[in-house]
């Protein structure tokens, strides 16, 4: 094992690495941003201005507060020094859409702030790690293009509210069960979309916490479940006693919103919606009576999803059921053998099953798996090869989010610039000598890696490669020929585009973590091999 540098020497190095990343961050502040940033400023003067027992159900603005309780405290708490900055910034009337210099800067520079959450988190994953593995962690997380693109472009928290998460996933893989389960519950009243991992949460903590014999487990049991409940007591409380938790309720989970978000994010629900148009086309040729849908689900704008034309209505009992049954190995696989090194992987699967099979995804979730996968990256050659097709896919299908022609060469930069740093970090660490070295100490174990040392250490199959490349056709397809070949012709097919291509990558990682199989430390052979 390499040196590990001093506790100190580590946290000074990694604010360096969140220096560099505020410094870029600082200069997008003039940049485009979304109705977010205005969602957000309301938000703040909405729990400055009203009492709580409101929060969640004024209308003044069509941004209503859908939020958990705890994330309407933390905006509670900013608004505290917003009021100091500018009083309008929290008038609940007069500052509707208000734009001025003073409430960009104080929200642009309260989301940096809010990354130190992350990067303390990242610290706790990577201060007992290789030097080469934990500079290779902090460049995939702190220096994430989708985090930079989504949070400090579009304007989101979710450096933040990741931050929460990998604090818990250090505390499971440490073996402090119930400190783990209390961060993930403390990130549930955060953000309840996060919940999708909660399987994971529930079967793993039971066999590795409370499964110690009847009365010593049942005794942890409790105790676990005391605390969850403490903390959502804490969370949801007020709300009850104000008889608004129904409100609450209702606000956290808008159903109506329909199936899947205007902009497609690429899951296994554009497949479905792509079958029922083209089947809706051929019967309609062949004299059906199929009525077309008046909306349409590629009209660009976020609401609700048009009905389908021939494929049955889906429902949100209907993704519920999808989500679990795709969760089911890795739950099957935390029963039998609940490994502390396999948490964050099993976390991560469970999101990326969110993300394909769940309601009204959006494409930015494409961050709840990608940032906790750069843990596993770092441990093998596959993880590697395939984290760094997955983060390029993940990156580029946030792409739509910023359509401005100034963001364009941000967005271009920041996918490219990861590429090379991702391509040059993973040559380091999986180089010819070290994936050697590797095998030799697993033999028989670490066939794949064997094989992937003979060709040189970390490269991509040609699978791979021509996926990569396809996403190339993709964008100079949507940005420059289909305007010249078509003009204002099918203006839905450049981001239909992006969402199918991007979709089938990642389905792609969702096969890929059901193929393998692996126990903490070992790779074992695959039953399907694509050479990524």
């Amino acid at each position: 094992m390499e040196d590990q540098n001093p506790p100190n020497s580590t946290s000074k190095l990694l604010l360096w690495f969140f220096s560099i990343s505020a410094c870029v961050k600082l200069l997008l502040i003039p940049s485009y941003h979304s109705t977010d940033f205005e969602v957000h400023r309301h938000w703040l003067a909405l729990t400055r201005s009203l009492p709580l027992s409101k929060w969640y159900s004024d209308e003044t603005s069509p941004w209503t507060l859908d939020y958990p309780p705890f994330f309407a405290y933390f905006e509670r708490s900013l608004s505290l020094i917003a009021h100091l900055v500018d009083p309008r910034i929290v008038d609940v009337y007069n500052g509707l859409e208000y734009k001025a210099n003073s409430v960009i800067y104080y929200q642009r520079i309260s989301v940096i702030l809010s990354d130190l959450c992350l990067v303390y988190g990242v610290y706790r994953l990577t201060k007992n790690l290789e030097v080469k593995r934990r500079d290779l962690m902090w460049v995939l997380v702190v220096w994430s293009p989708g985090l930079m693109i989504v949070d400090h472009i579009h304007f989101q928290y979710n450096g933040f509210l990741l931050g929460w998460l990998l604090l818990s996933i250090s505390c499971l893989q440490e073996g402090k069960d119930l400190m783990g389960g209390f961060l993930f519950a403390v990130l549930l009243c955060f953000k309840h979309l996060f919940a999708v991992a909660a399987p994971v949460y529930l079967v793993y903590l039971f066999r590795h916490y409370c499964s110690r014999g009847f009365v010593r487990g049942f005794g942890r049991l409790l105790l676990m479940g005391a605390v969850v409940v403490a903390v959502f007591t804490a969370a949801y409380g007020p709300f009850i006693y104000h008889g608004q938790i129904q409100q609450v309720i209702r606000r956290m989970f808008p159903f109506g919103r329909g199936l899947c978000h205007a902009y497609w994010a690429p899951n296994f629900w554009v497949f479905y919606i792509i079958l029922d148009k083209v089947l809706s086309v051929i019967l309609r040729r062949l004299g059906f009576g199929i009525q077309i849908p008046a909306a349409s689900f590629t009209g660009g704008l976020v609401g609700y999803s048009s009905p389908f034309a021939v494929l049955p209505r889906v429902t949100p009992a209907t993704t519920f059921i999808m989500v679990l049954l795709a969760l089911s190995p890795c739950l099957i696989k935390a029963w039998r053998n609940p490994q502390p090194g396999l948490i964050a992987r099993w976390i991560a699967y469970a999101y990326v099953c969110g993300f394909l099979f769940g309601w009204h995804v959006h494409e930015k979730a494409a961050l709840h798996f990608v940032i906790p996968l750069a843990i596993v990256a770092v441990q093998s050659l596959e993880d590697a090869k395939h984290y760094f097709m997955l983060s390029i896919v993940s990156c580029y299908s946030l792409f739509p989010l910023l359509y401005e022609a100034q963001e364009y060469p941000i967005k271009v930069m920041l996918l490219i610039l990861h590429s090379i740093l991702m391509w040059l970090g993973f040559s380091a660490q999986f180089n010819k000598k070290s994936v050697t070295k590797a095998a030799n100490k697993k033999k028989g174990t670490q066939l794949e890696v064997k094989g992937s040392c003979e060709r040189g250490g970390f490269m991509m199959g040609w699978v791979g490669k021509s996926y990569l490349f396809g996403l190339l056709i993709v964008e100079i397809w949507g940005q420059f020929l289909h305007s010249y070949f078509l003009g204002d012709k099918l203006p839905f097919v450049p981001l239909m585009s992006i969402s199918i291509y991007c979709a089938l990558g990642i389905m792609y990682s969702w096969i890929w973590h059901l193929k393998i199989d692996r126990v903490e430390g070992e790779v074992t052979p695959a039953f399907l091999k694509f050479p990524m």
